[in-house]
């Protein structure tokens, strides 16, 4: 039965959200509420993180859900005490609420998603700073590189330094993670300026990409020439494949 829940709700959401984050009909939001509360109560947690996570997609237009949101951003499942406490930012621009949530989970195996929260919120997330600089250390890559970016999006240039060569040597040594520190990277503007001979060496290189595959190997490139074209307003030839 509760398999059979999951399986309905998926569906259920997927019907009534086409649009994703363009179609913010209040309509699609109520079914989506619908499915939390359903999934909740057939204690379908991933479910109703995912439900909960497409509601935040909504923005404000999904504010008559949050009286179903709020109490699920202290529920005892990791993942959806996550999504819920991101969408109290995300739907509601709660700082107060969201950010002490979400510092506490930066100790948890969501503490990426929680950090990418802290930083879509800003500025207003700077009780979660110290935390943050302390998984600059992580022993895991891309711990490093969404602490990095978060660090960078709340405390701006005084965590340059910091962050810049976090997400080199992330990227030096997990070539996976390239993707995401180049969105960093163009983010941060002149205050990535180090980073460009980094950026020049990947796009020289005959083939790049020594372990993505092709599509993301092509976004890579894409990136770094954004940001290359952006510092020098040079338009440069693609290297060779």
């Amino acid at each position: 039965m509760a398999g059979i829940v999951s399986v309905g709700l998926h569906h259920k959401w997927l019907r009534v959200t086409p649009g994703g984050r363009h179609d913010p009909g209040t309509e699609h939001a109520a079914a989506l509420t619908d499915a939390v509360t359903t999934a909740v109560r057939h204690g379908q947690w991933r479910t109703a993180a995912s439900a909960v996570k497409a509601l935040a997609s909504f923005g404000t237009a999904a504010a008559p859900a949050l009286d179903v949101v709020r109490p699920l951003a202290d529920a005892d499942d990791v993942d959806l005490r996550t999504a819920a406490a991101a969408a109290l930012w995300d739907i509601e621009r709660d700082a107060a609420a969201a950010v002490p949530r979400l510092e506490r989970l930066l100790d948890s195996h969501e503490c990426r998603a929680a950090a990418d929260a802290l930083g879509r919120i800003g500025p207003s997330a700077e009780m979660a700073l110290p935390r943050l600089r302390t998984m600059l250390d992580a022993g895991y890559e891309w711990t490093q590189v969404h602490a990095a970016a978060a660090l960078w999006d709340i405390a701006g240039e005084e965590e340059a330094e910091a962050v810049v060569q976090t997400l080199l040597t992330a990227w030096e040594r997990n070539d996976y993670t390239a993707s995401h520190v180049l969105t960093c990277l163009n983010r941060m503007g002149p205050a990535a300026a180090r980073a460009l001979p980094r950026i020049r060496a990947e796009l020289a290189l005959p083939r790049r990409g020594r372990s993505r595959g092709l599509a993301d190997d092509e976004e890579v490139q894409r990136r770094g020439r954004a940001i290359l074209a952006s510092r020098t307003g040079a338009r440069l030839p693609y290297a060779a494949r």
